[in-house]
């Protein structure tokens, strides 16, 4: 809450004349500030304004050191200083006002002349806000100016207060601002004082015009919040239930004003456990019934009500939609689908909503919510949006990132995206235009998490055909970067939804998909079952190019088992397959795995000539990704045969590919081959900064074959006598 305090002067400011610096204000019976020949009609007065100091303040270290730093030596001096502004601005609840009042409480000694105060109410819910004059008349009052002498302009008064705060060393705290206009009016003009403003709002323009110091508070970290508690309900209780102590300051968000409501509800049923308290928590989580109370100032779905009700139309609109979005980021171009506006007019409403802390970019172009604020953003838009509003942002949001993400995977392995029967975006939805490999991987990799938010929410609000045709889209990016449990678990969502809609082909791909995450996961009982489950729907949708993709999956499946025949059993009908669909792209595929399966067996010549027709095809039809692959293959055949120089030469060919279409696990898998070719040579020192190389790449996407090097790293530094089985 707000701390009051009306503008009053200290009893014991008779006696301001002996603290250093002190002025005395002498008026005249015209009223003429400052005239020699006027007698002394009010003594000077030392006003001491500042709310209590919040007897459990704990935390926030850090920011005192950094407002700390910005008050000159010789403040306590009385050597001439600097005017000092302080704007500390933040979202609604996270304890600006108590930060900026403890530190005015620790640093007043240093403002012997007083401390001025006032709460302009910049976000009062009646819309009473304090005026600049209102505000300045009642400093002047403060300062000893008898009411029949304030001047009636607002100029005026603030000439008269600037003058009386000359050569004095003054604190003035101007709480809770509406925007930088409203306390221009209020800064003292002259050096030795310090300003100290609170705002929801970043005062951009104090900062930028009259040199502001800014700091934006955030929420508490997990060692402050758990301090905080511990000073509300003490060392014994938050003690003895560490679990549930965890678990409220997860709920509360780390947000001084929801923890300290939880803390006072704690305080006044002491006989009640905490976990008690948590349990209440979870049962709400999701609205904001755990932190409401009494008092406006201490409920905070009252206190969030005061920023929003600040916000213009568009901007409101746009807080309560992006409630919709799964998170746990949202993108400009994200918004701006969520929304349907274009980028332009978003860019503009999120600075707004920034700006009003009621969001936080914590990266450029990309929003995060409180999770306290989401969930008062999800109340607000179920009261005052309609089914059919909510449904309408988020078809669009569901059509923005299902053909953006299917964009990204046609940039990345144009002759590997699966076919799928997509329907058009709507045209508000604004998908992006990606233009290059380089930009494709790094939306997926910026937008991962969301994508897999955005699998299980479109399936679980009406939306199962872009649940399913997402999960498929976003295999082999996945696969790729060896998150095998996420893959796993978007495909399970992916097949329920396209069993909710009886959705024999999306059904098939899920299956497929599924199957093969399985396999990467060693459940192999689970992904036969459900290859061959994929092959048996694919068959009876006559879908020959989804049966030859599964066919493949079973075969390095078989390969992964040692199964080598079997696999070769289930190549030879996929290659049919292809043949039949005059599917180039996947008969060079099949015919480099027959190769690679080959290599298992010890039949290199075989391997070679099969691996050969495959970079023969890749290159006819330009597909680089596969040329690589079978150039990667036939080095590791020519390695095998002994042929090291050629095996060398495939694999710096295959690099370079890996490297102009930036497919960073394949170059990372060429590297270690090459490495084992250049220890087979002798050369250990080459083969290990290929190695290394590799394992840069892999611990950079936090692919688990990551481990696997290192392993093989370390077992070769201890080994008397290197091996080349890195790869095998």
């Amino acid at each position: 809450g707000t701390p009051g305090g009306s503008a009053r002067p200290d009893a014991a400011g008779d006696h301001s004349a002996d603290h250093p610096g002190a002025r005395r204000a002498q008026w005249c019976p015209r009223g003429q500030p400052g005239d020699p020949a006027a007698p002394a009609t009010a003594p000077a007065v030392r006003p001491a304004q500042l709310p209590p100091d919040l007897p459990a303040f704990s935390g926030r270290q850090a920011e005192l050191a950094g407002v700390g730093a910005l008050l000159p030596e010789g403040a306590d001096t009385g050597s001439p200083a600097p005017l000092v502004i302080s704007a500390i601005d933040g979202m609604a609840g996270v304890g600006k006002t108590t930060l900026a009042v403890h530190w005015a409480h620790r640093v007043a000694h240093r403002f012997p002349d007083g401390q001025l105060y006032a709460n302009l109410r910049g976000f009062d819910p009646t819309g009473s806000t304090m005026s600049p004059n209102e505000a300045l008349r009642s400093f002047l009052h403060a300062l000893g100016v008898p009411p029949s002498r304030v001047p009636t302009g607002l100029d005026a008064k603030t000439a008269l207060y600037r003058s009386l705060l000359a050569g004095r060393r003054t604190l003035v705290l101007l709480d809770n601002a509406l925007d930088s206009a409203h306390v221009r009016p209020l800064l003292p003009g002259a050096p030795g004082c310090l300003t100290i403003v609170t705002s929801r709002n970043q005062l951009h323009g104090l900062i930028a015009g009259e040199g502001a110091r800014p700091l934006t508070l955030g929420p508490l970290s997990p060692a402050e919040s758990h301090e905080a508690l511990v000073r509300r309900l003490g060392t014994d209780r938050v003690a003895a239930e560490p679990r549930a102590v965890a678990t409220i300051v997860r709920l509360c968000g780390r947000l001084p004003l929801a923890l300290a409501v939880v803390a006072a509800r704690a305080a006044t049923r002491p006989s009640f456990p905490l976990s008690s308290v948590a349990a209440e928590l979870l049962e709400g989580q999701g609205n904001l019934d755990a932190f409401a109370g009494a008092d406006p100032s201490t409920d905070a779905r009252t206190v969030f009500s005061w920023s929003y009700r600040a916000l213009d139309p568009e901007a409101a609109r746009l807080f309560r939609l992006l409630a919709l979005h799964p998170g746990p980021e949202v993108s400009t171009a994200a918004a701006a689908s969520v929304a349907g506006l274009p980028l332009r007019v978003t860019r503009a409403l999120l600075a707004t909503l920034t700006g009003a802390h009621l969001l936080c970019e914590h990266a450029p172009g990309r929003y995060t919510f409180h999770d306290l604020l989401r969930a008062y953003a999800m109340e607000l838009v179920r009261d005052h949006d309609a089914e059919e509003i909510r449904r309408d942002a988020r078809h669009r949001m569901f059509d923005h990132y299902l053909h953006t993400a299917r964009t990204a995977a046609t940039l990345l392995a144009p002759h590997r995206t699966e076919p799928l029967p997509l329907s058009p975006p709507r045209p508000d939805a604004g998908p992006e235009h990606l233009g290059s490999q380089d930009r494709a991987e790094a939306w997926l990799s910026a937008e991962r998490a969301v994508l897999l938010s955005a699998v299980g929410h479109a399936r679980d609000h009406g939306f199962p055909a872009q649940s399913w045709q997402l999960a498929v889209t976003l295999e082999l990016f996945l696969d790729r970067r060896g998150h095998w449990q996420e893959q796993a678990a978007i495909q399970r969502t992916a097949l329920g939804a396209a069993r909710s809609l009886s959705d024999r082909l999306g059904e098939a791909h899920a299956h497929r998909t599924l199957g093969f995450a399985e396999g990467r996961l060693g459940r192999y009982d689970e992904a036969y079952g459900h290859l061959e489950r994929a092959l048996e729907l694919f068959a009876e949708l006559d879908e020959g190019d989804g049966r030859a993709r599964t066919l493949r999956a079973l075969a390095f499946l078989c390969n992964t088992q040692g199964r080598h025949q079997r696999a070769l059993d289930h190549y030879r009908p996929a290659l049919g397959l292809y043949h039949a669909s005059a599917h180039l792209s996947g008969q060079a595929s099949v015919l480099n795995e027959i190769g690679w399966t080959h290599v298992l067996r010890g039949e290199y010549e075989h391997a070679l000539a099969r691996c050969r027709q495959a970079v023969e095809l890749h290159r006819r039809i330009g597909d680089s990704a596969g040329e690589a692959a079978a150039l990667d293959s036939v080095g590791y055949a020519y390695h095998h045969l002994g042929r090291y120089e050629q095996a060398l030469t495939s694999y710096r060919r295959a690099l370079g590919v890996y490297r102009e279409i930036s497919d960073r696990y394949l170059e990372a898998d060429t590297l270690i081959h090459q490495g084992d070719t250049r220890l087979a040579q002798g050369d250990v020192a080459t083969a290990l900064a290929d190695w290394r190389a590799a394992l840069e790449i892999l611990r950079e996407l936090n692919h688990p074959d990551a481990r696997v090097l290192e392993g093989r790293l370390r077992q070769h530094r201890q080994s008397p006598r290197p091996t080349s089985a890195l790869s095998g």
